[in-house]
């Protein structure tokens, strides 16, 4: 009867795993500080990868490639792995200013133009993050017509503390707007000091805790709002949301020229409404045209992070306060939706680490 092979040795195990690469980072997962907690009993291995965002879109496959890697060495009997997150934080290059305390990245979700479900994807967004595993806040900067409440199911007023903004939870999400402010028929009439005042007190002067992420769902076009949110906080990045047809697809690019003369890097579009599939057919009809998303892609190199098709319970998830992202998670608006939230937080892990 044959011995039993020796148990690897810790080199080993980190030499075999060199082979597994985060494709987005272009390196291996040894060289990037990935892999944690490595322990070696006789034939058993057990380690954590620890990724940059726990919504990575390749965690199984780089989970996968690392358990065939492990396990083809010799004298291994079972590898055991557990796949784990830490949110990189984004540093403006001019030490901490402003950097928004208890925040790592803000994410700010515009439009070029009102109409095309900013709100629905901004909330959703947030929502797929947040079941990713990620802890995740949204900020309703859009004053003039607050509308995550109301998809969100929030309501009251909120409490201060020690001179702090307590946010309201709901979903998992940290929840601030305007709409929680004023009463639900006070219009909100502001000029340009006044606004910028208003976007200052909800960034920081809200008591955000321990945000990976802070999605702002800004008003839609190219105004002072959006003006205020880039001179006075450090954003990681926007998310620009149209519709395929042509005259949304002019306004993004309004909406992109802004962010790149601010100095926001874009993330991506997302191209909303693109086709509509009647209950029990499979058949799309393109309702709004085709094409605004990769027009804008080929255009201006801003990737198309995807396409959502109009459902009719994503407008009922808005309506009762249940995002679609929850409610009916198998759904295809909401399965694009999460492969988008993978998306941004790839983007973010990127350029984070750039």
């Amino acid at each position: 009867m044959p011995a039993p092979l020796a148990a690897p040795s810790d080199a080993a195990v980190l030499d075999a795993l060199r082979a597994v690469r985060d494709p987005d980072l272009h390196q291996d997962i040894v060289a990037l500080g990935f892999v944690k907690n490595l322990k070696i009993c006789g034939g058993n291995v057990a380690f954590s990868i620890e990724l940059t965002t726990p919504a990575c879109p390749v965690k199984d496959l780089m989970k996968a490639q690392a358990e065939r890697a492990v396990a083809a060495l010799p004298g291994v009997a079972a590898v055991a792995i557990e796949m784990t997150a830490r949110v990189t934080a984004s540093r403006p290059v001019m030490g901490e200013k402003g950097m928004i305390p208890g925040v790592k990245n803000v994410i700010a979700v515009s439009s070029g133009k009102g109409g095309v479900g900013k709100s629905t994807i901004a909330v959703n967004l947030a929502c797929s993050l947040q079941r990713a595993g990620a802890r995740v806040g949204i900020l309703d900067a859009d004053v003039y017509g607050p509308n995550v409440p109301l998809m969100l199911g929030v309501r009251g007023q909120p409490t201060v503390v020690d001179k702090k903004i307590v946010p309201f939870e709901r979903h998992g999400l940290q929840v601030m707007s305007m709409a929680l402010l004023v009463a639900e028929d006070q219009p909100v009439i502001w000029r340009g000091p006044m606004l910028h005042s208003a976007v200052r007190q909800f960034l920081f002067d809200v008591a955000w805790r321990d945000l990976d992420y802070l999605v702002v769902d800004l008003p839609p076009g190219t105004g002072d709002a959006q003006l205020s949110l880039s001179q006075q906080a450090h954003l990681m990045g926007a998310v620009i949301v149209t519709t395929p047809q042509d005259v949304s697809v002019l306004d993004v690019r309004k909406a992109i020229r802004m962010f790149q003369t601010v100095n926001v890097p874009v993330l991506g579009v997302v191209e909303n409404m693109s086709w509509f599939t009647p209950p029990g057919q499979t058949e799309r009809y393109f309702l709004f045209g085709q094409g605004g998303g990769q027009k804008i892609e080929r255009e201006f190199g801003v990737p198309l992070l995807g396409q959502v098709p109009i459902e009719i319970a994503v407008r009922e998830g808005g309506d009762n306060g249940t995002p679609i992202t929850i409610a009916a998670p198998d759904s295809a608006s909401a399965r694009a939706m999460s492969a988008i939230a993978g998306k941004v937080a790839q983007r973010v892990s990127i350029l984070n680490a750039e």
